[in-house]
Protein backbone atom coordinates (compact mmCIF):
# COMPACT_ATOMS: atom_id res chain seq x y z
CA UNK A 1 0.00 0.00 0.00
CA UNK A 2 1.25 3.60 -1.02
CA UNK A 3 0.16 7.42 0.33
CA UNK A 4 -1.92 7.49 -3.20
CA UNK A 5 -4.24 4.66 -1.80
CA UNK A 6 -5.83 6.81 0.92
CA UNK A 7 -7.06 9.45 -2.10
CA UNK A 8 -8.73 7.14 -4.40
CA UNK A 9 -10.09 9.66 -6.24
CA UNK A 10 -6.59 11.32 -7.28
CA UNK A 11 -5.26 7.04 -7.70
CA UNK A 12 -8.50 7.33 -10.26
CA UNK A 13 -6.01 9.05 -12.84
CA UNK A 14 -3.69 6.48 -13.60
CA UNK A 15 -5.87 3.97 -14.76
CA UNK A 16 -7.61 7.03 -16.91
CA UNK A 17 -6.40 7.39 -20.96
CA UNK A 18 -4.96 11.20 -21.31
CA UNK A 19 -7.85 12.43 -23.03
CA UNK A 20 -10.40 11.18 -20.12
CA UNK A 21 -7.86 12.89 -17.29
CA UNK A 22 -7.91 15.95 -19.50
CA UNK A 23 -11.88 15.72 -20.02
CA UNK A 24 -12.25 15.08 -16.53
CA UNK A 25 -10.31 18.33 -15.35
CA UNK A 26 -12.26 20.43 -17.96
CA UNK A 27 -15.40 19.19 -16.64
CA UNK A 28 -14.54 20.36 -12.83
CA UNK A 29 -13.22 23.76 -14.31
CA UNK A 30 -16.29 23.94 -16.19
CA UNK A 31 -18.57 23.04 -12.99
CA UNK A 32 -16.68 25.68 -10.81
CA UNK A 33 -17.43 28.22 -13.94
CA UNK A 34 -21.11 27.74 -13.67
CA UNK A 35 -21.09 28.01 -10.49
CA UNK A 36 -19.20 31.16 -10.34
CA UNK A 37 -21.53 32.49 -12.79
CA UNK A 38 -24.50 31.64 -11.03
CA UNK A 39 -23.34 33.52 -8.30
CA UNK A 40 -22.85 36.62 -10.10
CA UNK A 41 -26.07 36.00 -11.77
CA UNK A 42 -24.97 36.20 -15.42
CA UNK A 43 -26.38 33.03 -15.88
CA UNK A 44 -29.78 31.35 -14.01
CA UNK A 45 -28.38 30.98 -10.46
CA UNK A 46 -31.54 28.59 -9.67
CA UNK A 47 -30.41 25.69 -11.73
CA UNK A 48 -26.48 26.86 -12.42
CA UNK A 49 -25.35 26.88 -8.94
CA UNK A 50 -26.10 22.95 -8.27
CA UNK A 51 -25.58 22.00 -11.89
CA UNK A 52 -22.13 23.48 -11.90
CA UNK A 53 -21.05 22.15 -8.31
CA UNK A 54 -22.72 18.89 -8.79
CA UNK A 55 -20.84 18.36 -12.15
CA UNK A 56 -17.55 19.50 -10.12
CA UNK A 57 -17.81 17.21 -7.57
CA UNK A 58 -18.75 14.10 -9.79
CA UNK A 59 -16.03 14.33 -11.96
CA UNK A 60 -14.05 14.88 -8.85
CA UNK A 61 -15.66 11.98 -6.97
CA UNK A 62 -14.30 9.16 -9.40
CA UNK A 63 -12.99 5.99 -7.75
CA UNK A 64 -12.18 2.26 -8.26
CA UNK A 65 -15.40 0.03 -8.21
CA UNK A 66 -15.49 -3.38 -6.43
CA UNK A 67 -15.34 -5.15 -9.68
CA UNK A 68 -12.25 -2.75 -10.68
CA UNK A 69 -13.99 -0.39 -13.09
CA UNK A 70 -14.12 3.57 -12.38
CA UNK A 71 -17.63 4.80 -11.36
CA UNK A 72 -18.92 7.16 -8.79
CA UNK A 73 -21.20 6.69 -5.75
CA UNK A 74 -24.02 9.69 -7.03
CA UNK A 75 -26.17 7.72 -9.94
CA UNK A 76 -25.90 4.80 -12.51
CA UNK A 77 -28.39 5.67 -15.62
CA UNK A 78 -27.75 2.98 -17.01
CA UNK A 79 -29.60 0.50 -14.68
CA UNK A 80 -32.71 -0.75 -15.78
CA UNK A 81 -32.85 -4.62 -15.19
CA UNK A 82 -34.83 -5.28 -12.00
CA UNK A 83 -32.10 -6.89 -9.82
CA UNK A 84 -29.62 -4.21 -11.07
CA UNK A 85 -31.75 -1.36 -10.39
CA UNK A 86 -32.46 -1.90 -7.07
CA UNK A 87 -29.00 -2.83 -6.51
CA UNK A 88 -28.25 0.83 -7.63
CA UNK A 89 -31.13 2.02 -5.26
CA UNK A 90 -28.98 1.25 -2.33
CA UNK A 91 -26.00 2.08 -3.21
CA UNK A 92 -26.19 5.51 -5.30
CA UNK A 93 -27.63 8.05 -3.22
CA UNK A 94 -29.14 9.81 -6.04
CA UNK A 95 -30.31 6.99 -8.03
CA UNK A 96 -34.36 7.20 -6.44
CA UNK A 97 -34.91 10.64 -7.65
CA UNK A 98 -33.40 9.62 -11.01
CA UNK A 99 -35.40 6.70 -11.32
CA UNK A 100 -38.84 7.68 -10.27
CA UNK A 101 -38.68 11.42 -10.80
CA UNK A 102 -36.44 11.36 -14.21
CA UNK A 103 -36.47 7.50 -16.08
CA UNK A 104 -40.72 8.62 -16.32
CA UNK A 105 -40.52 12.43 -17.22
CA UNK A 106 -41.78 13.33 -13.66
CA UNK A 107 -39.55 15.65 -13.21
CA UNK A 108 -40.36 17.59 -16.15
CA UNK A 109 -44.55 17.95 -15.30
CA UNK A 110 -43.25 18.74 -12.10
CA UNK A 111 -41.50 21.68 -13.14
CA UNK A 112 -44.56 22.48 -16.19
CA UNK A 113 -46.74 22.39 -12.88
CA UNK A 114 -44.79 24.88 -11.01
CA UNK A 115 -44.31 27.07 -14.18
CA UNK A 116 -47.98 27.68 -15.15
CA UNK A 117 -48.39 28.48 -11.21
CA UNK A 118 -46.58 32.01 -12.47
CA UNK A 119 -47.22 32.08 -15.69
CA UNK A 120 -49.66 35.41 -16.70
CA UNK A 121 -51.82 35.20 -19.48
CA UNK A 122 -53.24 38.69 -19.22
CA UNK A 123 -50.99 39.47 -22.30
CA UNK A 124 -51.31 36.35 -24.52
CA UNK A 125 -54.98 36.65 -24.28
CA UNK A 126 -55.33 40.42 -24.69
CA UNK A 127 -53.10 39.56 -28.22
CA UNK A 128 -53.26 36.18 -28.73
CA UNK A 129 -53.13 35.83 -32.62
CA UNK A 130 -50.03 38.74 -32.64
CA UNK A 131 -48.60 36.10 -29.91
CA UNK A 132 -48.89 32.97 -31.85
CA UNK A 133 -47.87 34.36 -35.22
CA UNK A 134 -44.49 35.60 -33.13
CA UNK A 135 -44.63 31.81 -31.43
CA UNK A 136 -45.05 30.00 -35.29
CA UNK A 137 -42.08 32.39 -36.33
CA UNK A 138 -39.79 31.98 -33.25
CA UNK A 139 -40.00 28.32 -34.11
CA UNK A 140 -37.47 28.16 -36.91
CA UNK A 141 -35.06 26.68 -35.10
CA UNK A 142 -37.43 23.39 -33.69
CA UNK A 143 -38.16 22.75 -37.35
CA UNK A 144 -35.03 23.88 -39.46
CA UNK A 145 -33.12 21.94 -36.98
CA UNK A 146 -34.08 18.11 -37.67
CA UNK A 147 -33.31 17.97 -40.99
CA UNK A 148 -29.89 19.19 -40.09
CA UNK A 149 -29.63 16.85 -37.56
CA UNK A 150 -30.18 13.75 -39.97
CA UNK A 151 -28.10 14.91 -42.35
CA UNK A 152 -25.10 14.82 -40.02
CA UNK A 153 -26.22 10.97 -39.39
CA UNK A 154 -28.72 11.19 -36.06
CA UNK A 155 -32.01 8.78 -36.34
CA UNK A 156 -35.20 10.65 -36.73
CA UNK A 157 -36.26 10.13 -33.07
CA UNK A 158 -32.26 11.68 -31.80
CA UNK A 159 -32.97 14.77 -34.70
CA UNK A 160 -35.64 15.38 -33.26
CA UNK A 161 -34.76 15.31 -29.41
CA UNK A 162 -32.18 17.51 -30.54
CA UNK A 163 -34.69 19.61 -32.26
CA UNK A 164 -37.09 20.67 -29.67
CA UNK A 165 -33.52 22.60 -27.84
CA UNK A 166 -34.62 25.56 -30.09
CA UNK A 167 -37.80 25.49 -28.76
CA UNK A 168 -35.68 27.22 -25.10
CA UNK A 169 -37.93 25.16 -22.88
CA UNK A 170 -35.90 22.94 -20.35
CA UNK A 171 -39.13 20.74 -19.35
CA UNK A 172 -39.87 20.11 -22.99
CA UNK A 173 -36.57 18.83 -23.92
CA UNK A 174 -36.64 16.48 -20.92
CA UNK A 175 -39.98 15.36 -21.92
CA UNK A 176 -38.77 14.63 -25.58
CA UNK A 177 -35.76 13.42 -25.32
CA UNK A 178 -36.83 10.81 -22.42
CA UNK A 179 -39.41 9.51 -24.64
CA UNK A 180 -37.54 9.27 -28.20
CA UNK A 181 -33.69 9.45 -26.88
CA UNK A 182 -33.26 8.25 -24.15
CA UNK A 183 -29.46 7.22 -24.65
CA UNK A 184 -29.07 10.96 -25.41
CA UNK A 185 -31.23 12.54 -22.14
CA UNK A 186 -27.88 13.20 -20.47
CA UNK A 187 -25.89 15.11 -22.92
CA UNK A 188 -29.14 17.01 -24.93
CA UNK A 189 -30.71 17.83 -21.51
CA UNK A 190 -27.75 19.33 -20.33
CA UNK A 191 -26.90 21.43 -23.40
CA UNK A 192 -30.23 22.60 -23.19
CA UNK A 193 -30.36 23.82 -19.51
CA UNK A 194 -27.01 25.23 -20.22
CA UNK A 195 -27.78 27.10 -23.59
CA UNK A 196 -30.89 28.51 -22.08
CA UNK A 197 -28.92 29.87 -19.55
CA UNK A 198 -26.58 31.76 -22.36
CA UNK A 199 -29.57 32.96 -24.33
CA UNK A 200 -30.01 35.85 -21.65
CA UNK A 201 -26.20 36.61 -22.97
CA UNK A 202 -25.96 36.07 -26.72
CA UNK A 203 -29.85 37.08 -27.95
CA UNK A 204 -28.90 40.49 -27.62
CA UNK A 205 -26.28 40.71 -29.54
CA UNK A 206 -28.24 38.77 -32.26
CA UNK A 207 -31.13 41.30 -31.71
CA UNK A 208 -28.80 44.63 -32.44
CA UNK A 209 -27.41 42.61 -35.06
CA UNK A 210 -30.82 42.20 -37.18
CA UNK A 211 -33.08 44.93 -36.21
CA UNK A 212 -32.18 48.45 -37.35
CA UNK A 213 -31.44 51.42 -34.04
CA UNK A 214 -34.47 52.98 -34.85
CA UNK A 215 -36.93 49.97 -34.72
CA UNK A 216 -35.74 48.87 -31.50
CA UNK A 217 -36.29 52.70 -29.89
CA UNK A 218 -39.96 52.13 -30.89
CA UNK A 219 -42.21 52.58 -27.81
CA UNK A 220 -45.70 50.98 -27.59
CA UNK A 221 -47.88 51.39 -24.65
CA UNK A 222 -48.87 49.13 -21.79
CA UNK A 223 -52.44 50.73 -21.28
CA UNK A 224 -52.89 49.41 -24.76
CA UNK A 225 -53.24 45.97 -23.54
CA UNK A 226 -56.95 45.28 -22.95
CA UNK A 227 -57.92 43.72 -18.95
CA UNK A 228 -58.42 40.08 -19.22
CA UNK A 229 -60.65 39.10 -15.94
CA UNK A 230 -59.49 36.17 -13.56
CA UNK A 231 -62.24 34.16 -14.95
CA UNK A 232 -61.10 34.58 -18.48
CA UNK A 233 -58.51 33.58 -17.62
CA UNK A 234 -59.08 30.34 -15.87
CA UNK A 235 -61.71 28.82 -18.42
CA UNK A 236 -59.12 29.36 -20.98
CA UNK A 237 -56.58 27.28 -19.44
CA UNK A 238 -59.23 24.92 -18.79
CA UNK A 239 -60.58 24.69 -22.05
CA UNK A 240 -57.25 24.90 -23.92
CA UNK A 241 -55.50 21.84 -21.79
CA UNK A 242 -58.29 19.73 -22.41
CA UNK A 243 -58.35 20.16 -26.27
CA UNK A 244 -54.51 20.12 -26.42
CA UNK A 245 -54.53 16.86 -24.70
CA UNK A 246 -57.52 15.91 -27.18
CA UNK A 247 -55.43 16.64 -29.94
CA UNK A 248 -52.08 15.47 -28.96
CA UNK A 249 -52.50 13.32 -25.92
CA UNK A 250 -49.16 12.11 -26.40
CA UNK A 251 -47.79 15.21 -24.35
CA UNK A 252 -51.28 14.92 -22.21
CA UNK A 253 -49.09 15.06 -19.08
CA UNK A 254 -47.03 18.40 -20.38
CA UNK A 255 -50.23 20.64 -21.40
CA UNK A 256 -52.47 18.90 -18.06
CA UNK A 257 -49.68 20.20 -16.22
CA UNK A 258 -49.07 23.73 -17.25
CA UNK A 259 -52.71 23.99 -17.41
CA UNK A 260 -53.64 23.17 -13.74
CA UNK A 261 -50.59 25.52 -12.64
CA UNK A 262 -52.62 27.97 -14.19
CA UNK A 263 -55.87 27.08 -13.29
CA UNK A 264 -54.86 27.18 -9.96
CA UNK A 265 -53.25 30.53 -9.84
CA UNK A 266 -56.33 32.40 -11.48
CA UNK A 267 -58.46 30.64 -9.11
CA UNK A 268 -56.21 31.90 -6.55
CA UNK A 269 -56.32 28.32 -4.24
CA UNK A 270 -53.95 29.64 -1.68
CA UNK A 271 -52.92 27.20 -0.43
CA UNK A 272 -52.11 25.35 -3.39
CA UNK A 273 -50.46 28.08 -4.91
CA UNK A 274 -48.02 28.26 -1.81
CA UNK A 275 -46.82 24.58 -3.02
CA UNK A 276 -46.75 24.86 -6.20
CA UNK A 277 -44.10 27.27 -5.04
CA UNK A 278 -42.00 25.26 -3.32
CA UNK A 279 -42.43 22.49 -5.61
CA UNK A 280 -41.24 24.77 -8.63
CA UNK A 281 -37.96 25.47 -6.06
CA UNK A 282 -37.65 21.88 -4.94
CA UNK A 283 -37.90 20.43 -8.87
CA UNK A 284 -35.79 22.91 -10.15
CA UNK A 285 -33.10 22.42 -7.16
CA UNK A 286 -32.98 18.30 -7.93
CA UNK A 287 -33.05 18.75 -11.70
CA UNK A 288 -30.07 21.12 -11.39
CA UNK A 289 -28.52 18.59 -9.04
CA UNK A 290 -29.30 15.30 -11.22
CA UNK A 291 -28.24 16.64 -14.61
CA UNK A 292 -25.22 17.96 -13.47
CA UNK A 293 -24.63 14.45 -11.80
CA UNK A 294 -25.35 13.05 -14.83
CA UNK A 295 -22.38 14.73 -16.42
CA UNK A 296 -19.34 12.72 -15.92
CA UNK A 297 -16.33 12.24 -18.21
CA UNK A 298 -17.92 9.14 -19.37
CA UNK A 299 -20.95 10.90 -20.71
CA UNK A 300 -18.78 13.81 -22.38
CA UNK A 301 -16.67 10.77 -24.13
CA UNK A 302 -19.41 9.89 -26.02
CA UNK A 303 -18.69 11.51 -30.21
CA UNK A 304 -21.95 12.39 -30.74
CA UNK A 305 -21.60 15.38 -27.75
CA UNK A 306 -19.99 17.49 -29.26
CA UNK A 307 -22.65 17.28 -32.61
CA UNK A 308 -25.21 17.46 -30.03
CA UNK A 309 -23.61 21.02 -28.90
CA UNK A 310 -23.23 22.56 -31.97
CA UNK A 311 -26.62 21.88 -33.03
CA UNK A 312 -28.41 22.90 -29.79
CA UNK A 313 -26.30 26.25 -30.24
CA UNK A 314 -27.46 26.30 -34.13
CA UNK A 315 -31.20 25.57 -33.39
CA UNK A 316 -31.67 28.17 -30.57
CA UNK A 317 -29.76 31.18 -32.93
CA UNK A 318 -32.54 29.90 -35.81
CA UNK A 319 -35.37 30.41 -32.97
CA UNK A 320 -34.15 34.04 -32.21
CA UNK A 321 -33.51 34.78 -36.31
CA UNK A 322 -37.00 33.46 -37.05
CA UNK A 323 -38.81 35.51 -33.72
CA UNK A 324 -37.16 38.86 -35.21
CA UNK A 325 -38.22 37.79 -38.64
CA UNK A 326 -42.00 37.66 -37.59
CA UNK A 327 -40.88 40.76 -35.26
CA UNK A 328 -39.99 42.54 -38.53
CA UNK A 329 -43.29 41.65 -40.24
CA UNK A 330 -45.22 42.47 -37.53
CA UNK A 331 -43.98 46.24 -37.56
CA UNK A 332 -44.14 46.64 -40.84
CA UNK A 333 -48.04 45.20 -40.89
CA UNK A 334 -48.74 47.57 -37.98
CA UNK A 335 -47.17 50.60 -39.76
CA UNK A 336 -44.28 50.76 -37.54
CA UNK A 337 -45.98 50.97 -34.28
CA UNK A 338 -45.01 47.27 -32.80
CA UNK A 339 -41.20 47.04 -31.79
CA UNK A 340 -40.27 44.15 -33.27
CA UNK A 341 -37.81 43.18 -30.50
CA UNK A 342 -40.91 41.20 -29.11
CA UNK A 343 -40.62 38.73 -31.69
CA UNK A 344 -37.34 37.87 -29.97
CA UNK A 345 -39.53 37.22 -26.61
CA UNK A 346 -41.15 34.28 -28.76
CA UNK A 347 -38.35 31.41 -27.84
CA UNK A 348 -40.38 30.71 -24.82
CA UNK A 349 -37.99 30.61 -22.34
CA UNK A 350 -40.24 32.14 -19.78
CA UNK A 351 -39.50 34.86 -18.80
CA UNK A 352 -35.88 35.30 -19.94
CA UNK A 353 -36.46 35.97 -23.57
CA UNK A 354 -38.80 39.01 -22.75
CA UNK A 355 -36.39 40.68 -20.16
CA UNK A 356 -34.55 40.55 -23.01
CA UNK A 357 -36.56 42.14 -25.54
CA UNK A 358 -37.07 45.09 -22.73
CA UNK A 359 -33.16 45.21 -21.73
CA UNK A 360 -32.83 46.08 -25.38
CA UNK A 361 -35.27 48.52 -25.70
CA UNK A 362 -34.25 50.09 -22.59
CA UNK A 363 -31.01 50.48 -24.15
CA UNK A 364 -32.03 53.00 -26.88
CA UNK A 365 -34.50 55.02 -24.50
CA UNK A 366 -34.81 54.17 -21.14
CA UNK A 367 -38.65 55.13 -20.73
CA UNK A 368 -39.39 52.31 -23.01
CA UNK A 369 -41.90 49.71 -21.15
CA UNK A 370 -42.44 46.62 -23.90
CA UNK A 371 -42.02 44.17 -21.37
CA UNK A 372 -46.17 43.00 -20.87
CA UNK A 373 -46.28 43.40 -24.90
CA UNK A 374 -43.00 41.12 -25.18
CA UNK A 375 -44.65 38.47 -22.37
CA UNK A 376 -47.86 37.92 -24.49
CA UNK A 377 -45.35 35.93 -27.07
CA UNK A 378 -43.42 34.50 -24.70
CA UNK A 379 -46.49 32.17 -22.99
CA UNK A 380 -47.51 31.29 -26.54
CA UNK A 381 -43.67 30.28 -27.51
CA UNK A 382 -44.43 28.07 -24.85
CA UNK A 383 -47.38 26.36 -26.32
CA UNK A 384 -46.43 26.13 -29.79
CA UNK A 385 -43.35 24.06 -28.53
CA UNK A 386 -45.06 22.28 -26.95
CA UNK A 387 -47.49 21.29 -29.64
CA UNK A 388 -44.13 20.60 -32.32
CA UNK A 389 -43.36 18.10 -29.27
CA UNK A 390 -46.43 16.79 -29.37
CA UNK A 391 -46.15 16.39 -33.14
CA UNK A 392 -42.41 14.85 -32.90
CA UNK A 393 -43.82 12.32 -30.98
CA UNK A 394 -46.62 11.36 -32.40
CA UNK A 395 -44.65 11.00 -36.01
CA UNK A 396 -42.22 9.22 -34.48
CA UNK A 397 -44.08 6.70 -32.89
CA UNK A 398 -45.95 5.93 -35.83
CA UNK A 399 -42.21 4.82 -37.36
Amino acid sequence: MNIWDFFPGLSSFALMETGQILIRIFLILLGFLLVYLGFKEKLDPLLMVPMGFMMAVVNAGILIMTKGELGTLFIDPLASEPAKLLEALQIYFLQPIYTFTFANGLIACLVFLGIGAITDLDFFMARPFLSLFLAVFAELGTILTFPLAVALGFDFKEAASIAIVGGADGPMVLFTSLILAKHLFVPISVVAYVYLGICYAVFPYLAKLLIPKRLRAIAMDPMDIRPVTPAEKFFFAVVAGVTLCLLFPVAAPLFTCFFLGVAVKEANIGRFREFLDILLSGSTLFLGITLGALLSVTTVMDPKVLLIMILGMVALLLSGIGGIIGGLIVCKWSGGKINPLIGIAAVSCVPTTAKVAQKCAMEEDETIMILPHAMGPCVAGVITTAIICAIYVTIMQLK
